[in-house]
């Protein structure tokens, strides 16, 4: 028995060594898991750094704002995960529609009173805009520490509230964002390209946050997202006003004098190329609002023809899944695109995007299914990321500095007015459970507003051709004396002549939308 004992002891020895082996190469295989993992974590970095500050963007502080924007978009995505799960999805279909439709509502109403205001405030404040983007995050942060509050009690009210605060800081961010563009322009990067590079990384940003903020909300919930995107939002705060200072504009010999009121901007005083193109992108957001919303409910009922013969290969998640995935690729292809077109004229850009959207829904409506929904779902948010870049480049190109904000502003608040109103319409007709009759009905809008856009254009260079020839004219038959008689009583509009033929430029411009003061 006694020499049984021994080699049992023995044996149990040996297994405690075999033990402490395998714990140590364990321990030693994810060592260097960890470090290969940081390794390779540190390799993607410095390629995206490399990428940010490419072409003088290090220089100019052009690199530092892709990155702050990047890390706003994902802030943003981790909010939206959180929200989503308490808003959306947390209740039945039928009762998901009311808290919905009030979200919309109320994300309406503040644009409609704040846009006159956001603007001009903006530009008043062109020499801390550095500040205002800080303030913008720290605001967003405490918020996101208010509504982490509120979901464990389900508080709705403060929920909504919070996410609308979230979404206005959000808008007065890319408005300041927006302004500030051509001070970090590059020499040799164009606007239409630097846009576009900001809107890339902030895309991938979202994108790779959306599932990590799904992943953590199964399992710490919305609440430790919601603290999460606080951090985050806080820690960029700092980073914001940490930006070069040219990003700060001087104020005006005038306005350090006297001071000036707040100069308000409307779609009747933006200039036609401006407007021209906010109107294509009011269809395009209109449209895409109506989509998401549209679609989402329309799937949750199963009114599509693929969920409604119970086919065992697509179900309502991987569906809803499919088609966000859709939308995500065309805004990063639109993305991608608008680097590409940075020689072509952005006016054109914005015409072509309706032109492709409207197309595309045309055939949706006649062969509605899973694959053209996907294929819609795409090119709306190409167009919608594409036709954005292209307005956002004309912006910048023809509104002075002083109002620049403000134009922004105007811009923002219509476009967000656009969706969330499309979003009412996608969500009233979802209760159909009829894909053609929504589709048909959009895609008669879209067609439409096309139509409209390309006569207002036609009539409008026509005009303007022939003013500046009868100008040319009228320059030609007078004596010397009289033309300069002439310029001189002007006054504050200088060389009509000029000026007309610049109008004329500005409506079929296709030269470059490059850094004039590189």
């Amino acid at each position: 028995m006694g020499r049984g004992v021994a080699d049992a002891g023995r044996a149990t020895a040996r297994a405690g060594r075999a033990t402490v082996r395998a714990g140590k190469a364990t321990a030693g295989g994810t060592a260097r898991a960890g470090k290969a993992t940081a390794r390779g974590a540190q390799k993607v970095g410095q390629a995206t750094r490399r990428l940010t500050y490419a072409n003088g963007a290090d220089r100019t502080g052009l690199g530092r704002l892709i990155e702050l924007t990047a890390g706003h978009s994902g802030g943003d995505a981790l909010v939206t995960v959180a929200l989503a799960s308490t808003v959306f999805f947390g209740v039945p279909v039928g009762e998901a529609r009311g808290p919905v439709a009030l979200y919309l509502v109320i994300t309406m109403l503040p644009f409609a009173l704040l846009a006159p205001f956001v603007g001009p405030i903006l530009d008043r404040f062109r020499s801390g805009r550095r500040y205002v983007m800080a303030g913008t995050l720290f605001g967003r942060g405490l918020l996101c520490f208010a509504m982490a509050a509120a979901v464990g009690p389900g508080d709705l009210p403060t929920l909504f509230v919070g996410a609308l605060g979230v979404l206005v800081l959000s808008k007065a961010y890319n408005v300041s964002r927006a302004a500030i563009m051509p001070n970090v322009l590059p020499a040799d990067i164009t606007l239409v390209s630097a846009n576009a590079r900001v809107a890339l990384f902030s895309l991938i940003s979202a994108g790779v946050m959306v599932p990590v903020a799904a992943g953590l909300t199964a399992w710490l919930g919305s609440a430790a997202v919601l603290r999460t995107a606080m951090v985050a939002f806080l820690l960029l705060g700092v980073l914001a006003v940490r930006l070069p200072r040219h990003v700060d504009s001087p104020e005006l010999e005038e306005e350090e004098a006297g001071g000036r009121p707040l100069r308000w901007r409307t779609l009747l005083n933006v200039g036609p190329a401006v407007a021209e193109a906010v109107w294509a992108n009011v269809a395009i957001r209109l449209f895409s609002g109506f989509l998401l919303f549209f679609l989402l409910f329309l799937v949750q009922d199963k009114g599509v023809p693929w969920l409604a013969v119970r086919d065992p290969f697509f179900d309502i998640p991987k569906t809803i899944a499919l088609l966000a995935a859709a939308a995500g690729l065309g805004g990063l292809v639109g993305a991608m695109v608008a680097n590409w077109t940075r020689n072509h004229s952005p006016q054109l850009i914005t015409l072509l995007t309706l032109a492709v959207t409207g197309a595309i829904t045309i055939v949706a409506a006649v062969f509605f299914g899973l694959w053209t929904a996907v294929a819609v779902s795409l090119v709306t948010a190409f167009a919608q990321e594409l036709g954005k870049l292209a307005l956002d480049a004309i912006v910048q190109r023809e509104i002075g500095e002083e109002v620049r904000s403000s134009t922004f502003g105007v811009v923002e608040a219509v476009l967000q007015l656009a969706w969330v109103f499309g979003g009412l319409v996608g969500l009233v007709l979802s209760l159909a459970e009829s894909s053609a009759a929504g589709l048909i009905t959009l895609a008669v809008a879209l067609t439409g507003a096309f139509g409209w856009l390309i006569v207002r254009r036609r009539q409008r260079i026509r005009a303007a051709r022939l003013g500046a020839e009868g100008q040319s004219q009228d320059l030609v038959v007078r004596d010397p004396d009289e033309q300069d008689t002439d310029v001189r009583d002007q006054g504050a509009w200088g060389q009509g002549a000029d000026r007309r033929d610049q109008r004329v430029d500005t409506i079929d411009s296709t030269k470059p939308l490059t850094n004039p003061h590189g």
